[in-house]
């Protein structure tokens, strides 16, 4: 990780570093930590199981997509070209970028190609990969299980794994899944993930398990922020513990079913066949340009960031959280929503989001950005103002980074805009 990435992440704007390549991060620091003022305008799978009985479905894993409202994809222009013009000015392949309101996708706009080299244009309704936004999703889905009575926050990692608890490390044992969820409980940012023994990605998680803890952590548990990729996989892997199941069948069936993400799922976008681009790929600098590429953080690394799905399919996740912030809490308990948006003392990270008050913002926002060093994603949450934004695009790197911020700027300014007619015609 370069140093300037390495001061981003520092000050918690996260993004997921794949495995298969050089560590990606960063993200909107003049937004999420720096500048406290209004943005300006103007700026240019498969199922992996592991070999358990299956969890019976709780009252949450039962709701259908009706409670979160409809999201219709409607593709706006004046998004569509607003997102053109910064993906020219960074030279990326393709963009999309959405607004939702509410539970209402309020706007919607795509720009650029799926692939270098072909001229399919990217869709609004196409899939994205979202990298370690994926973490807001896994802490939403341990979450449930907190609800259900399966973890708590202060649940030990000796307490939930008693048959390996003699092999890890004693200043590991007492760990927490707060302390997980929060990047505080010692861990190093990865892990070697494409090398470790196992059929299934349950089995390479519980190898990563006593691969990480068996040895001091790098700081005292609930002490120190650091950002780890490796902390959300062993969450995931608390979750496994628990349930029975995998953390692919349970975040399937907890979350995206619930919320009617059925473009969601694992891995790349598309399919593997250069003659068939049903979906945008990924792009990596290669020799000083880019190539694109369907590849992906190794599968075990699922709970810290393997997700694809499409925008619209995001926007209902995000709408989850923008209505539990609004204190209108759906699949999740009011009080679970409360602690997934609230750090600990004297940081910025809470349950897989960094949470920070901006006046421009009317006060507190939620945010992630995400990276799989094939692409870039960003969400913020915006709840006094009762929306939120997100963006992606199917290259990474530092261009990417800075033309997913001015995606980021020139949405939020159009939302606030749009907001503010509304009011004036009231």
């Amino acid at each position: 990780m370069d140093d300037r990435a390495a001061r981003v992440v520092s000050k918690g704007d996260h993004a997921c570093a794949g495995g298969l390549g050089r560590e990606q991060s960063g993200g909107l620091s003049s937004l999420a930590m720096g500048q406290d003022a209004p943005p300006k305008k103007g700026t240019t799978s498969n199922r992996y199981t592991v070999r358990k009985p299956a969890l019976s479905k709780s009252k949450s894993s039962t709701r259908t997509s009706a409670d979160l409202g409809t999201l219709p994809i409607r593709a706006d222009e004046q998004l569509g070209k607003l997102l053109e013009s910064i993906r020219d000015a960074h030279g990326l392949p393709g963009m999309i970028g959405a607004i939702v309101r509410g539970d209402t996708l309020a706007g919607i706009g795509a720009a650029g190609i799926r692939k270098i080299g072909s001229a399919e244009p990217m869709l609004v309704q196409d899939q994205v990969h979202i990298g370690s936004c994926t973490k807001p999703m896994t802490a939403t889905l341990i979450g449930m299980l907190v609800d259900d009575g399966l973890l708590t926050w202060s649940s030990m990692i000796r307490d939930v794994f008693p048959e390996v608890a003699s092999r890890l490390h004693p200043d590991f044992q007492t760990a927490t899944l707060a302390d997980l969820l929060t990047h505080r409980a010692g861990l190093p940012h990865d892990a070697s993930w494409g090398r470790l023994p196992g059929l299934t990605t349950t089995d390479q998680r519980r190898s990563a398990l006593l691969a990480l803890l068996s040895k001091p952590p790098l700081t005292r548990p609930g002490t120190v922020y650091a950002y780890s990729n490796a902390g959300y996989v062993m969450a995931g892997l608390m979750a496994e513990q628990v349930s029975g199941q995998s953390w692919e069948e349970l975040i399937q069936q907890r979350l995206f079913d619930p919320l009617g993400m059925t473009s969601a799922g694992f891995g790349p976008p598309g399919q593997s066949n250069r003659d068939r681009i049903d979906q945008p790929w990924g792009h990596r600098e290669m020799f000083g340009r880019f190539e694109p590429v369907l590849r992906d953080n190794a599968p075990c690394m699922g709970p810290a960031g393997t997700v694809h799905c499409s925008v619209p399919d995001w926007g209902k996740f995000a709408a989850l959280h923008l209505r539990g912030a609004e204190g209108k809490a759906r699949l999740l308990k009011p009080a679970t929503f409360r602690t997934l948006h609230t750090p600990p003392p004297g940081s910025d990270y809470a349950g897989g989001w960094t949470v920070v008050e901006r006046s421009w913002a009317g006060g507190r926002t939620l945010s992630h950005n995400g990276s799989n060093t094939y692409w870039y994603a960003s969400i913020w949450i915006i709840p006094a103002f009762d929306f939120a934004t997100l963006v992606a695009t199917n290259q990474a790197g530092s261009a990417a980074e800075a033309a997913c911020e001015d995606a980021t700027r020139e949405l939020i300014s159009y939302a606030t805009d749009l907001r503010r007619a509304r009011e004036t015609r009231r």
